[in-house]
């Protein structure tokens, strides 16, 4: 190990947990919540599933993951046994019959989004005998994509199930909820949460705390973001490129974005090969329409991805601006990047709360820029903010 491995802490998980983890059975893994978990596997074994279901909680509470196991349960002839092609597939987000639909508009979902969705839900399935559609905001289901959606799901078809995220009843229109079996998800005790986390990848404490601090509090994401090296390898690259900050000029800001953006997209062209693999195995079978609905979902996932990649990025900033924030009021020990505790507490000594507070509302701004805007413009602007805030007391 290095001697600045020795100083920060290593970033690798134990021997044994650097392979991606075996697929379970679904439902088998929602953590704190078993209640949903009882519901859903009394649905499935018994072949009634509803046509559409809303899962509302908070962020971090396992919505995301509770619907990716609903679909592999329905999409798999065995009800979910966790190791079929149909089954990883959907694990792995590359199953043609399990279409999760993310908003592109700056405001929400898209007119035009409603009317792909609408005649993608009339095409046949590609390899299994329904199709999943996951909307993961549904509360930017507003005007006229909501209500091509709301005649959709009230006049369903057979083979059709949707599954519907948001974190509370009142953000939801009211038509669209009287349309859904609603789930509620409890909020996860951060410390469970943390336990189960360290459980299922053999990682420590502090490990778990920085994955979680990097996915956003949720605990699927921060899951795969200690198996993946390309991933824990960019959180060290980001916060190395804050702490030089104070001495980058202009050109050294637009280069640290252009290779993070170079990063990013290493992962992306893994994925871009699978479907292209997807597509060659499947233009002898499927009709002109359904190689088309299969190349636009390709599309939008790759959009997806991408945005989930930038949104970890932003993550990892907030993270580690809140710790200079908390060293700076007394509570460090509540930092998560403890492993660059000596850059923190310098920057905590030496800026105001103002000038933190500033740059954490850059990165909340950022976040919402990355939705509509430019993605590389938007971190480029984020940087020079933050620079600039962290060099208000001529920090050199």
């Amino acid at each position: 190990m290095s001697s600045k491995q020795l100083a920060q802490g290593s970033e690798e998980p134990p021997e044994g947990n650097q392979r991606r983890h075996p697929i379970e059975p679904p439902f088998t893994n929602l953590v704190g919540q078993p209640l949903v978990a009882r519901f859903l596997t009394a649905a499935c074994a018994g072949k009634t599933p509803s046509h559409a279901y809303l899962f509302l909680g908070p962020l971090g509470a396992g919505k995301t993951e509770a619907a990716h196991a609903l679909a592999s349960a329905l999409l798999c002839p065995q009800g979910g046994c966790g190791s079929c092609d149909e089954c990883i597939r959907v694990a792995h987000r590359t199953h043609p019959d399990y279409h999760i639909i993310e908003p592109l508009g700056a405001a929400g979902y898209l007119a035009e989004q409603a009317a792909d969705l609408i005649h993608d839900v009339s095409l046949a399935p590609i390899r299994a005998s329904r199709k999943i559609y996951l909307i993961t905001r549904a509360d930017l289901l507003k005007g006229a994509a909501a209500n091509a959606l709301l005649k959709t799901i009230e006049e369903p078809y057979e083979n059709v199930s949707f599954i519907l995220l948001a974190r509370t009843r009142d953000a939801v229109l009211p038509t669209l909820l009287s349309r859904c079996q609603a789930l509620p998800f409890r909020q996860i005790p951060e410390s469970e949460a943390t336990c189960s986390l360290m459980e299922r990848t053999g990682v420590d404490e502090a490990m778990a705390r920085r994955a979680f601090a990097a996915a956003g509090g949720s605990r699927l994401r921060a899951e795969e973001f200690i198996m993946s090296r390309e991933r824990r390898q960019t959180r060290i690259a980001l916060i190395e490129m804050l702490e030089r900050l104070p001495l980058s000029d202009d050109l050294d800001v637009l280069e640290a974005v252009k290779s993070l953006f170079v990063r990013f997209k290493q992962p992306l062209d893994a994925v871009k090969v699978e479907q292209q693999l997807q597509r060659d195995a499947s233009k002898d079978f499927l009709s002109k329409g359904s190689m088309t609905a299969l190349e636009q979902q390709h599309k939008r996932e790759l959009t997806s991805r991408e945005r989930e990649t930038i949104g970890e990025a932003l993550d990892v900033i907030r993270s580690y601006l809140r710790d200079i924030l908390l060293v700076r009021l007394g509570k460090a020990n509540e930092i998560v990047n403890d492993d660059f505790y000596f850059h923190i507490e310098k920057f905590a000594v030496t800026l105001d709360e103002a000038a933190i507070t500033r740059s954490l509302i850059a990165v909340d701004r950022a976040q919402e820029q990355i939705q509509y805007n430019s993605k590389e413009l938007a971190l480029e602007a984020l940087f020079f903010v933050v620079r600039d805030e962290l060099t208000h007391k001529g920090l050199t």
